[in-house]
């Protein structure tokens, strides 16, 4: 079995029990677990087949993405000065001529940015299959990238003629969308400790799927003991259309859909009220805070502060990339702290509370207890930021802190199930400037396209 020792690591980050940070730390990893944590003279006595020295480093936990759009990568920077419904409007009909091809580059573009900030496990949501698209495509990338991935088979059912969002053509059958869901399931999902692939049921949103889909999904998802995943209250708009359509708000629009447990977990959340926020807590539902995206659609504060204090799973994504236009990880959790303290509240949310919502908080929200802290027996994932870097002068006094208060840095090192795929900044797993021009090629012939 391939063991790894990391050593000499100038601040080490567990997110343990004890939430230790220990000064020249250490870690030694067998078979892409971990075997042991602390100083060099608690690891095992055997040579290791590799060894890091990272005595310029901050270590921590892979950072995890609980939201995602990855083929939204090709579309940055549309709909400008647009909110939610009508930013995704201007966008579908670019996104009716995504192909195969589309999907699996745009993923490995995002994947790729998402491990370079810190990522080590991401979810995405897929709820367009157009043309020949298939969940598979971003299943491929991820498997020759090498990140740990939840893949969110993403569903929209009700077009406009039915009164939904998205246009009919964008729609599909919602007997064809179960069978496909069922077929992936099967397929690749991966129960098993220290999985490198899950899939996920995760119909796209109350605007864009019947009733009847969320109950079928909800009902096949707990039949295989699988996640569920969709958009809830993400702005007023959202709340409206509940109300217009349901007759009530979106917690009790997810409660009587059976969208409410410790296998759920729901995109933004913006608009959530006191009660929604209790409802959550006492069913163990999660919640993925996305910053930029929320502000970048004018869609508001989400309550973190108050969700966290009701005891609340949260975690932080970068959602897609045309309504956040980025997919630095580390920055969202920056945002994240920003954006609790801008309305008055200087304490709102804390550097360490920040990280603790990437790392724990995202493997909560993704059901995992295998991922998220550095000690034995968890998966081997962990990244590397350099402190002897210009953006963390001054700051050695407090390096924990000065990850999120600081300007956010590109990781240095990233290894994931116990395997280097980031070295000295460069990710060894895919060749950027190629993929780079592909996917360039891709978003041209979008985008030209659909003018």
């Amino acid at each position: 079995m391939p063991t790894l020792l990391v050593k000499n690591i100038q601040m080490l980050v567990t997110m343990d029990e004890d939430r230790r940070e220990l000064r020249d730390g250490a870690l030694f990893i067998r078979d892409g677990v971990i075997e042991a944590v602390g100083q060099l003279a608690d690891m095992p006595a055997e040579m290791a087949d590799e060894v890091l020295d990272l005595r310029h480093h901050i270590v921590m936990p892979g950072l995890v993405n609980t939201h995602h759009h990855m083929f939204q990568s090709l579309t940055r920077v549309f709909g400008q000065d647009s909110e939610l419904f009508g930013w995704l409007t201007s966008l579908y009909p670019v996104w009716l001529r995504l192909r195969g091809e589309d999907i699996y580059t745009s993923a490995k573009v995002a994947m790729a940015e998402l491990m370079l900030s810190g990522c080590t496990t991401s979810s995405d949501h897929l709820y367009l299959y157009p043309n020949d698209v298939r969940l598979d495509d971003e299943i491929q990338a991820a498997q020759e990238i090498g990140i740990r991935f939840h893949a969110a088979r993403g569903s929209m059912s009700l077009g406009q003629s039915q009164g939904g969002l998205p246009p009919d053509a964008l729609v599909a059958q919602e007997d064809a969308i179960l069978t496909d869901t069922r077929r992936v399931i099967e397929q690749y999902h991966d129960p098993e400790r220290h999985a490198m692939l899950r899939v996920v049921v995760a119909p796209c949103s109350p605007f864009s799927v019947t009733r009847d889909l969320m109950r079928e999904a909800a009902a096949l998802a707990r039949s295989y003991g699988v996640s569920l995943h969709t958009h809830l209250a993400e702005n007023d708009n959202d709340i409206a259309y509940s109300h217009e359509v349901f007759g009530y708000r979106p917690g009790d629009y997810v409660q009587d859909v059976g969208w409410v447990g410790r296998d759920v977990w729901h995109a933004h959340c913006v608009k959530l009220n006191t009660e929604e926020i209790n409802l959550f807590s006492r069913t163990h539902t999660g919640v993925c805070h996305c910053p930029s995206s929320n502000m970048r659609l004018a869609s508001g504060i989400a309550p973190v502060r108050a969700m966290l204090d009701a005891r609340v799973k949260v975690g932080l994504g970068v959602d897609g990339s045309a309504s956040n236009d980025a997919g630095h990880l580390l920055n969202e959790a920056r945002q994240a702290l920003l954006l609790q303290r801008v309305g008055g509240n200087p304490a709102g949310l804390s550097a360490r509370e920040a990280l603790e919502i990437a790392t724990l908080g995202g493997a909560a929200v993704l059901n995992r207890d295998d991922i998220g802290a550095l000690k034995p027996g968890m998966s081997a994932d962990f990244v590397a930021f350099r402190l002897d870097s210009l953006g963390m002068a001054g700051a050695l006094h407090d390096p924990v802190a000065a990850l999120v208060f600081c300007s956010s840095p590109q990781v240095d090192v990233s290894v994931i199930n116990g395997r280097v795929v980031v070295r000295d900044g460069h990710l060894l797993t895919e060749d950027l400037p190629r993929l780079i021009e592909q996917h360039n090629a891709c978003a041209r012939r979008l985008i030209d396209g659909a003018e």
